[in-house]
C-alpha cells in the first residue's frame, strides 16, 4: 500500500535563501494574519542603529529542536496490571466479546476522553468508537503476553466505513484508542485520531508514542488499509484535539527494507498535511467536533509564494519551509524526521 499524494511535488534541492523569500511576501515563519497581533514596527534606518536589546528581525527562524530524539509521550494515571490481566483470556476472540465484559467497560472509562467527536456528524466519542469497532472487526491479538490490540478493519466502502482500535500495554498500564475515517466536515481527509485520557502532552509527534504501540499500530494499519501519510491528531486529557506530527523519514531504509517508490514525495506530503491539520486546528480552536469549510486567506497566499519560490529549488526546500510554517502555527519546534521503518 502506498500513501496518497495530496499536493503536486517539485524537483529535488537542498535549500534556498530565507531572506529572498521574506522580501517577496510576509515572512514564511510569520503567524497567519487572521490570528496575528499588531505588526512589528519597521526597523530603524541605517543611520539610527537599533539598541542591543532590539527584537530579532521578522525573518528570524524558529528555534531548532534540541539535539537527539524528543522525550517519550507522558502518560499519567497508569492502570494497575491486575485490572488488565483478564484481557489475555480474549486472545483470538472478537471485539464484541470483550466489550460485553464489565471489566472492559471500566478500562474504557480510564482511557476514553469524555468529548464529542465529528464522525459523519457530531456525537459522543464513545458512540463513534462503537460504530467503527463494528465495521469488519478483527480477532483480538495478545502479543508477547503483554500487548493487546482490539481492532476493526473498516470493510465495505472504504470511504464510508471508519475503522478503529484499542491498544493496551498490560505491564505498564497504558491504553490508547484510535479512529480512522474520511470526514466530511471540511477538515483534511482521511484523518487518524488517537486518544487517551492518560496522555498529558499537548505537542506530540508519532515517534514519541511507545515503540510497542507503533509496531502494533502499523500492523493494524496495513490490515485496515490506513494511509501512511494522512492528517493525524491526538486527544489527550485536556479534551482538546492537536496535530500528531509526522516524524517518519519515508526514505530511511536498510538492505532488507528498500525505500518505497516516491519516498521523497511522501516526506513532502507529510509536511503538507501536518500544516493543513495545524491550520484546521487553529481555525477551530482545537475543538474535537469542529467543522470548517474554508482556507485561511493567508494560507492561500503563503502556499502560492512557497510554490513559486521552491518550484525551481525542489522538494527539500518545500519540506523545510513547510515544517517551519507548521512550527509557527502550533507554537512549538517540530522534531527532526527520524530513521527506522515501521510500515
Amino acid at each position: 500500500m502506498r500513501g496518497p499524494s495530496f499536493f503536486v511535488s517539485a524537483a529535488l534541492c537542498l535549500s534556498w535563501p530565507a531572506v529572498a523569500f521574506s522580501q517577496a511576501v510576509p515572512d514564511p515563519e510569520a503567524a497567519p494574519q487572521a490570528d496575528a497581533g499588531p505588526a512589528p514596527a519597521p526597523a530603524p534606518a541605517q543611520e539610527s542603529a537599533p539598541s542591543p536589546a532590539a527584537s530579532p528581525a521578522p525573518d528570524t527562524q524558529s528555534p531548532l529542536p534540541p539535539p537527539g530524539p524528543p522525550p517519550s509521550a507522558n502518560f499519567q494515571k497508569l492502570i494497575p496490571p491486575d485490572q488488565l490481566a483478564f484481557l489475555k483470556d480474549y486472545d483470538g476472540k472478537m471485539p464484541k466479546d470483550v466489550m460485553k465484559d464489565k471489566r472492559f467497560k471500566q478500562l474504557e472509562k480510564q482511557v476514553m476522553p469524555g468529548v464529542r467527536y465529528f464522525y459523519h456528524y457530531d456525537k459522543p466519542l464513545s458512540e463513534a468508537k462503537d460504530e467503527v469497532m463494528d465495521n469488519d472487526p478483527l480477532p483480538i491479538t495478545v502479543r508477547d503476553g503483554r500487548y493487546v490490540m482490539i481492532a476493526s478493519a473498516g470493510g465495505g466502502d472504504q470511504h464510508m466505513y471508519g475503522r478503529g482500535f484499542f491498544w493496551f500495554d498490560m505491564q505498564v498500564g497504558i491504553g490508547l484508542g484510535g479512529i480512522y475515517f474520511h470526514p466530511t466536515n471540511g477538515e483534511p481527509s482521511p484523518t487518524m485520531a488517537i486518544y487517551s485520557k492518560q496522555l498529558t502532552d499537548t505537542v506530540l509527534s508519532m515517534g514519541q508514542l511507545p515503540d510497542a504501540f507503533l509496531d502494533d499500530f502499523w500492523t493494524w494499519a496495513n490490515a485496515a488499509q490506513v494511509h501512511y501519510v494522512s492528517p493525524r491528531y491526538f486527544i489527550p486529557s485536556d479534551d482538546r484535539k492537536y496535530v500528531l506530527i509526522h516524524d517518519e523519514d519515508y526514505c530511511s531504509h536498510d538492505e532488507n527494507n528498500p525505500p518505497p517508490d516516491g519516498c521523497e514525495e511522501m516526506n513532502a506530503d507529510a509536511a503538507d498535511v501536518d500544516m493543513e491539520a495545524a491550520y484546521f486546528m487553529q481555525e477551530t480552536g482545537n475543538a474535537t467536533d469542529a467543522t470548517a469549510y474554508m482556507l485561511n486567506p493567508d494560507q492561500i497566499e503563503w502556499l502560492a509564494v512557497r510554490d513559486r519560490e521552491c518550484g525551481a529549488n525542489g522538494l527539500a526546500c518545500r519540506i523545510r519551509v513547510t515544517r517551519q510554517r507548521t512550527a509557527v502555527i502550533i507554537g512549538h519546534p517540530l522534531p527532526q524526521p527520524r530513521g527506522g521503518r515501521r510500515y
